[in-house]
This record gives structure tokens, sequence and C-alpha cells, in this order.
């Protein structure tokens, strides 16, 4: 390794500079305001877990992402986090355990093997927040909403929602009986939106069979027409396959009501990134950009797995790619420049000014330092005994 090579990052890692840095921790402060103005508590995760915590309920696509290590006191297996919700599912079933609602919300970097999309790179920084303890469709809506809230905040400047409805792929896979290795190249094709490959996998299923109507259903995309689709291929199927497409319409109905700016659609076998949901699923995309900013939904199962069955629902977002594609603008006060001068009235105006304004105070090799370059706008400047501030310039 050459002495340039000392300092190259791996591929998909980078070093966050001004002002972008300033930006990402604005909006990662604003975002989690906003969620701990709804009610929900901030929490945070440790950064490495035994990996038995870390993929409790989850599914394979998640350990395929989690960089694993031992641990030099007790020999076991770590990981690092790739997702921070099974933590907070942790934490309520087992840490908090406490009795009714609670709502958690976390912010912080989360590590990847490898990018989900070239936006992101292999460090994003996951927000999000999860309401534990309701299985009520109120719960739904009020996560769908505080997720389109902090997507408002971004400054995004069109949002569309897609929801779907993971029972709805498992009723009629279960329905359809088949074996593992099928039922698993089923998954992979629908979870790739391969219709071609799905046509030869389920094209010799029966006319109104499970398979069948998982085929036709594959096909299934858009917006309130699509609804109309799916309850004429999914129709008198099962009564789980029709209360999940009403309850899709009533969510559907609510949120156009209260969030009209926001075009909606449907998408019935939307399975990438839900490896551990079991209910209403939802993303938010915005146009131009093929991944999901913030998506999220219904994961009744893994407080189970943690010793204690709880209700939830959440969303996760990544600040980094919010602050990419939004057109938020922070606008930040010029700092202000204190010479380099032992006067203790200037280390009191100095003090005074630190409750409200940036102050930057020189050292003896800024003497030919211009204090606009480091984003001043006033000085202090001793006039008639007394340091007054004024205009720079």
């Amino acid at each position: 390794m050459t002495v340039s090579d000392r300092w190259l990052l791996p591929d998909g890692v980078e070093d966050i500079l001004p002002p972008l840095a300033g930006q990402i921790e604005s909006l990662r402060r604003e975002v989690m305001d906003t969620c701990q103005r709804w009610g929900y508590q901030l929490v945070i995760p440790p950064l490495i877990e035994y990996l038995e915590s870390l993929f409790t309920g989850t599914g394979h696509d998640l350990e395929l992402q989690t960089f694993k290590l031992t641990d030099q006191l007790t020999g076991r297996m770590m990981g690092v986090r790739a997702d921070m919700t099974p933590q907070a599912a942790r934490i309520d079933a087992h840490t908090l355990g406490q009795d009714g609602i609670t709502r958690l919300c976390y912010a912080g970097h989360v590590l990847h093997t490898r990018p989900r999309h070239m936006l992101t790179g292999r460090t994003p920084i996951q927000a999000g927040c999860e309401l534990f303890g309701s299985a009520s469709e109120s719960a739904d809506l009020e996560v769908i909403s505080l997720m389109l809230e902090a997507l408002r905040v971004a400054g995004l400047p069109r949002v569309h929602l897609d929801l779907a409805h993971v029972s709805i792929y498992e009723s009629l896979i279960s329905a359809a009986g088949f074996d593992k290795d099928t039922e698993a190249s089923v998954f992979d094709a629908m979870a790739r939106k391969s219709v071609p490959e799905l046509d030869e996998l389920l094209g010799d299923c029966a006319e109104g069979s499970a398979g069948a109507r998982l085929r036709k259903l594959a096909r299934v995309n858009g917006g309130a027409e699509a609804l109309d689709e799916a309850r004429s291929i999914l129709g008198g199927a099962s009564d789980a396959l029709d209360a999940a497409l009403d309850q899709l319409s009533r969510v559907a109905d609510m949120l156009q009501r209260d969030y009209p700016e926001v075009s909606l659609g449907f998408d019935f076998c939307e399975l990438r990134g839900y490896n551990y949901h079991t209910g209403l699923v939802f993303a938010a995309y915005v146009p131009g950009h093929g991944d999901s900013v913030a998506k999220g939904g219904r994961y009744d199962a893994i407080g189970s797995d943690f010793g204690r069955a709880r209700p939830a629902t959440g969303f996760s977002l990544d600040i980094r790619a919010l602050v990419a594609l939004g057109q938020r603008s922070v606008q930040r006060p010029g700092s202000v420049w204190a010479p380099a001068d032992a006067d203790p009235a200037l280390e009191q105006a100095v003090a005074a000014l630190r409750a409200t304004d940036t102050v930057i105070r020189a050292l003896p090799e800024d003497a030919h330092t211009d204090p606009a370059s480091k984003g001043c706008d006033r000085q202090l400047v001793k006039r008639d005994g007394q340091w007054i501030l004024e205009a720079l310039g």
C-alpha cells in the first residue's frame, strides 16, 4: 500500500463535509423534532449486537446486508446493524416492556455490505418511527401520516405513495400449496417484477386457482382502477383477501382526503424490502428516482421472537438521500469574527454573543485571514473603549 492509498475510503463509504454535513444534521434534527412532537420518544440503539437479535424475525436479505464479526470477549458472532427496526422491536419487547401504546423514534448510521442503490452508498443515515401495541387502522394511518410529514419537512416537491398488503401474497402462496423450491422461485420473480418468469412458473396453474390469480395479480398496479382490477381477480377467493382489499380501500380514501397533494397507487405484489412485514405496507417515491425514499408497514411477528408478542407498525427513511433529493434550503446566519486580543472585555462580549450567535475567535495565525472566507458577516471592533458589533465591509 502506498502512502496515498492509505487515505482512500472503501467503495460506497464517504466523508461528509461542510456544508453538506450541516444540511444533513439540520434535517436529522428537524425530523426527530417532528417525530417527538407526535409523541414518539427518542431511543439510541447500539451500533453492534449479537446476530440473534439483529436477525430475529427478519428475512434473508437483511442477513446478506449485515457485516459480521466475532466478539473478542465471548467468541459469539456479532453484527453491525443494517436496519434499526429490529432493534426498536427488541427495545419495546425486552428492554422497556411497557404496557399499552409505545412510540419510539431513532436516527443513526447503519452499515450495508453493498449499496441498495447509487444514491445511498453503504453508510446511510436511517431515521424512523415505530408504534407498538396497536393493531388498528388508526395506528397504520398515524405512521403513514407522520412519514408524509417527514418528507414534507425534507422539502420533497412531489411524492407518490404506493400501498400494498403482504397478506394478499401470503394468502395466495399458501393456498397454492407449492413446494419450497417453487415458492422461493415465485417470491424471487415477484420481488423482481419478472412477469415472464412468473408466466413460466405459474402458466400451468388451472384458471381460478391461487397460482393463476397470483400470476394475474403480478400485472396489476396503478391508481384506483388497479384496486378495482384486483377485486375482480381476487373477489370471493377468501375472506382474508377481501378484508385486505377493504383495508387498502379505506386507508387510501382517508389519505386522499388528508393529503390531496400526494398521488396514490397500489402494487399488490410489492415484496422488495418487506422481509418481516405482515400486513399493510407502503413506500414513498419521488419522480425521477427509481428507489423508494421512505417505506414501512405492519410487522406484528417480531415481538413474539423477543418473548413478547406486540402488534407493531413503523417506517424508516434515509436522511442522506432526502437531502440530495429535497428542495430544502437551510438559511444559517453569518458568524461573528472576534479579533485576537487579550482584553477581558472582549472575552465578556464573546461569551455573551455565543448564547445566541456563532463567534469565531481569531488566533495569532489569522493575521491575514479574511473573516468573510470563514462565513462571517459581522465583527467585534473596539470603539471608544467598548467592544461593539459591526457589519463586515
